[in-house]
This record gives structure tokens, sequence and C-alpha cells, in this order.
């Protein structure tokens, strides 16, 4: 992606099934489960750059000892941070793990914020390790609810709402068992015993959840030795998992855990909507729904754009697809000429979209070459061959980021100053005034890029004509399930259409968007309608592409620009088991959806900049 978009989390859960001294006699280390650990985090490295930690349960140990370590790192390079602790003692030789990668979307990368949280207590039953992939945008609701219940929480933060509930109903689980119990005569040790092993984590789970709006993956760990991972009802967030007889693995990718493991696609499950894995520490596993799977669900399509990892099978084609949709709007921008054409792509993660793209290119020019062979198929010559086969769009390596200067860029308020020399480009490959120079991204949400680095410096080559191509729709809406996009006004999208409402005389619309915002600001979120559509509603796509291509074309720019996006139905063609499509069409999964955009709007015409969520 040419400009840096953050990501929420990832998370990597691992539980050992058998004695520690298995491992080292079948894989030749103690630390195994630790090894895999980190090659499971760094395999994720993509999904969390501002922090990382790491969690570990030892069971069965004697009382006075530890048995929940936390290492935690906000520094530069996180991973090795943690696990340069945690590979220097024995403290992380344990049974089960938990690992976060963090890519904060509110709040600065304080290790107050980062994952794994714990919450404390004497008996193992009630302590509580959680770490996740999500966002909650009821946090509002759910902290009401948590005082009515008569607690006093200290922080407010989804995460820390999160804990505090799933903490609760655990609480109630073991002080109903330990009541029953109690009842019978048993002594307190026995008691615990039966506790631990009769805790219904579902039951937990399912009370904790009830009222959660949002996307999430929530992975956690009982003091005990039991675990679990929890899915929200829509997909939204993904996550996947493996099991054999050695160990039981939950990442939020599916490749890492094949990579890791030496695994085969077919064995990794992807865990259903709603649903938890469970993971006792006897051993048994199993898949339990915990709150029902929405009848539509919303899968997030930008994890297939950009996200996940590539290497991903399915993903892999379906970026390749996406760059294939996309050819019949570049060929139409460049008038169907192959010959004075040179395609390129924005490295890194648009490189796939570009092989689709490059082998679209390739088929097209096939078949015309096909068409003229047939038309003069009495006069070929070899020559006349040769000629024929040479009218095609020429594939160059064009842009090429600085990955040097990656660290400087991640905050905005210094993206300005710098993102003007994040990018080189190989120059002698474009014929100036004769080649259209195409280049494919994954997607374009700010165009702050664009406009201040890549279109000067694709302009120095001196093509006649440069077009951008978007592999993902126009971004038009905020997201609130993980993705770090809450601000209308960060949208060249929305500013394109605002423009455009008030140049074609109806600006009258802005404003009655923002009455009708306003006037539902109060009501209970399953009641708000997402009105900011409207603001599009006077539009086409191919419209609002034009005033996008308009505002993003800096002064002085020689060729001619031209900016087109994927199409909603060719992205669902491309991804069609990912229809979470709420950044483009405003079709927002849950009530929470509706509720964010509706502040967003609101918060976009009154002036203020803070966050919708």
């Amino acid at each position: 992606m040419s400009e840096q978009i953050k990501h929420e989390c990832g998370i990597a859960l691992l539980r050992l099934l058998k004695p520690l001294e298995y491992y080292k006699e079948k894989y030749g280390s103690s630390l195994w489960g630790l090894n895999r650990m980190y090659l499971l985090m760094e395999k994720q490295h993509n999904r969390g750059q501002d922090g990382a930690g790491l969690a570990c349960i030892k069971f069965d140990t004697p009382p006075g000892e530890k048995y929940i370590n936390i290492t935690k790192s906000n520094s530069t390079k996180p991973i090795q941070d943690v696990f340069s602790e945690a590979f220097a003692t024995e403290k992380f030789c344990g049974e089960l793990y938990l690992g976060h990668l963090r890519y904060g979307t509110f709040g600065r990368n304080e290790m107050e914020n980062l994952h794994p949280f714990v919450r404390e207590n004497n008996w193992k039953t009630r302590n509580l390790v959680l770490a996740g992939n999500f966002n909650l945008t009821n946090i509002d609701e759910l902290l009401e609810k948590l005082i009515s219940l008569g607690q006093h929480p200290v922080k407010i933060s989804d995460t820390a709402i999160a804990l505090e509930k799933i903490g609760k109903f655990l609480d109630d689980e073991v002080e109903n068992l330990f009541r029953k119990y109690k009842e019978q005569g048993l002594d307190n040790k026995i008691i615990t015993e039966h506790v631990a092993n009769e805790i219904n984590i579902r039951e937990v789970l399912q009370k904790a959840c009830k009222h959660w709006d949002g996307g999430y993956v929530m992975a956690g760990l009982i003091g005990s030795g039991d675990a679990f991972v929890l899915r929200d009802e829509h997909g939204i967030r993904p996550c996947f998992y493996y099991k054999n007889e050695d160990f039981v693995v939950v990442t939020s990718e599916r490749p890492v855990i094949m990579t890791a493991f030496n695994t085969m696609i077919e064995d990794v499950e992807e865990l259903p909507a709603g649903h938890a894995i469970i993971i006792r520490k006897n051993g048994n596993v199993s898949v339990e729904c915990c709150k029902k799977p929405a009848a539509k669900l919303s899968k997030c399509s930008f994890e297939r754009i950009y996200f996940s990892r590539g290497t991903d099978k399915i993903i892999y084609q379906e970026r390749k697809n996406l760059g294939r949709f996309i050819f019949p709007q570049i060929l139409k921008a460049i008038n169907g000429d192959l010959k004075n054409t040179v395609i390129s792509y924005i490295p890194n993660t648009a490189s796939v979209a570009f092989q689709g793209l490059a082998e679209a290119f390739a088929n097209y020019a096939q078949e015309e070459h096909i068409k003229k062979i047939l038309v003069d198929k009495n006069n070929i010559t070899e020559e006349k061959l040769k000629e024929i086969f040479s009218v095609r769009a020429r594939r160059e390596y064009i842009a090429v980021k600085d990955v040097k200067m990656r660290t400087f860029i991640t905050q905005d308020e210094d993206r300005d100053d710098m993102v003007a020399h994040v990018y080189d480009v190989t120059y002698g490959q474009v014929r100036e005034y004769v080649d259209n120079l195409v280049v494919i991204d994954d997607s374009i949400v700010r165009g702050t890029t664009l406009k201040q680095s890549i279109i000067r410096i694709l302009d120095r080559l001196g093509p006649k004509k440069i077009v951008i191509a978007s592999s993902a729709p126009q971004i038009r809406y905020p997201d609130c399930y993980g993705i770090d996009m809450s601000k209308l006004g960060d949208f060249v999208a929305f500013n394109a259409a605002i423009e455009m409402l008030k140049e074609n005389g109806k600006g009258s619309i802005i404003d009655d968007v923002y009455a009708k915002c306003k006037s539902q600001q109060h009501l209970p979120k399953e009641q708000i309608v997402n009105y900011v559509r409207e603001i599009y509603a006077p539009f086409t796509q191919e419209a609002i592409s034009q005033k996008i291509t308009q505002i993003l074309t800096p002064k002085n720019i020689n060729a001619e620009i031209q900016i087109v996006y994927q199409t909603i139905e060719d992205l669902h063609r491309a991804c069609p088991n990912n229809t979470g499509d709420w950044y483009f069409t405003g079709k927002y999964p849950t009530p929470g959806g509706n509720k964010v955009v509706n502040t967003a709007f609101i918060n976009f015409y009154e002036g203020k900049n803070g966050r919708a969520y």
C-alpha cells in the first residue's frame, strides 16, 4: 500500500498437549513451544509493529512459584525484544502460550496499552489473561452494564471492558461451583480441583459477549490451564486453528500455521463465526457456539485486499483476480494502446494484484494477435508476425520503496514532511511523451502519498499519461472494527463528493445529512440510519474518480493523470467469501457501525478532529 493504514492486531495461541519432556525427546528442545511461538509471531509481523507481548502459563507449579509470566515491548523491534527475554529465562518454558502483535488504532504504544492483559487473583481459576484482534463500538453501553453489576472500572478501553466482562462471569461461575461443592461438605482443596475441571467456559463467554457490538477475535488463558479463542458472530475478524496429537494452535492467519508446523491447507480450519475453540487443561478440545452466527456473514474484505499475508493460496488468487478484474477500466483509460504502455505496481503488497493485471494484459494481447492473424492469414509473413506480436504492454519495476524510511513516517504529524522521499523510480524504462504508465496499488485512501510523492516522481520519467489503478473500491466510510480509518475527512473519496456537491449547487444535501445525523445522535444504536450514504448518491463512481484525480494531481505536472478504482461488483467477484464491504458501501454489519459513521459525520461538519469511537 502506498500509504500506511494500521490494522488492529494479530494473535497466536499455542497449547502443548504432552509433557514438556516429550518435546525435548521428539523435537530436540524443551523450548520447542517457545520456538514455534517466535515463528508464529514473526510470520504475522505484518499485523503489528507498535508492540508485542507474550504470556506463558506453566502447569502444576508448587505454591509460591509464579506460574503466569508476561513480557511486553514497545520498542522498534518488539518481537525480538520479547523473545530475547523469554529465551533468557526458564519462566517461559511452559505448556500454554498467548502472543500478541499490536497495530494500535487508539492510543499510543505505551506499555499499558500492550496485550496480553491480566486480571490477577490468588485463585488460579479466577486468573484471566486476555489478548485480541478487535474493536468494540459500544463501550459506553458495556461500561454502564458493568456499573449496574456493582463494578467500578478504572479503565474504559474496549480491552479493559472485555477483560472485566469475561472476568466477572468467570468469577460467578467459580463461585457457583464452589458453593455447590461446599454444600456437599467437601474439603476446600478437593473443591478447587473440581471447580478447575468443571468451569463452563462456553457459558462464561456466552454471557460476556451477549451485548458486544464489533469485530473481534478474543483469546484468553485461565490460570488453571484452560484456554479459549472467541470469534464475533459476523466473522469480521479472521481466525484459524490446527490440532494434532501434540498441540493446538490458533492464529489470525492460515499461512503462518502452515509454515510454522509444515501443515497442508486442508488441515487448517477456520473458526466459525460466533464460535469459540475451547482447550481444557486435560487436553480436550471443542469448538462451541457462543453467539448465533449472523444470517449473512460479513468477513472483512480488506483482509483479503491488503492485511492478510498473500502467501495464502486462496488470498493469492483473490488478489490476482482484483488485478485482473480492473483491467477493462485500465484498457479504456489508455485507449487500447498496448504498444505504448508500461505497467508496474507500487511495492510490495500490490505485487500479486499486478500479476493478475499483467496476465489480463497478456491475454488481451494474445486475443488481438489472433484476430489480426486470422484477418490477414493469407498474407502473413515472418516480418508481419513479428510486428503483430510486438504489440503488447511492457512490464517494468518502476516504483521502488525506500524501506529505511518506513520508521520515520509512522506518525501522522510527520507524514507530510517525509512522504515525498519514500519512493525512488527506475529511470530509462519509459519513453518520454510516448508511453502511458500504468501503476496498480492495492488501495487509495487519503491520497497523500500519491499527491506529494508518487505522481511527482512518476512524472519525472516523462510519460504521456499516468494511470493509477486501485485494486480496492473507493474508501468512503470509516471502519470501527479494527482498522485505523476513523475520520471521514481523511478519505479523498469523501472530500471529492463534498466538493462536487458544493460545485453542483447541491450543498444543501450536506446540511440535510448533518441535521439527520444530529437528530439521531442520542438514539439507541439499533435505531440509527447511515444517512451519510446520501452524500455520494447524486454521483457515479466514475464521476467521483474524476474528481479524485483532480484533487490528487499536483501542480506543474506534465503527464495527463487518471485514477481508476475497482468496482464493488468486481470486489465481490474476486473475494466471494469475504463480503464485508462497509468501508466502500456504508453497509455496516452491526448497529454500532451506523452509530460510528453518524458520529464521524457530525465531527466532520462541526470541525472536530476527534475519533468517532
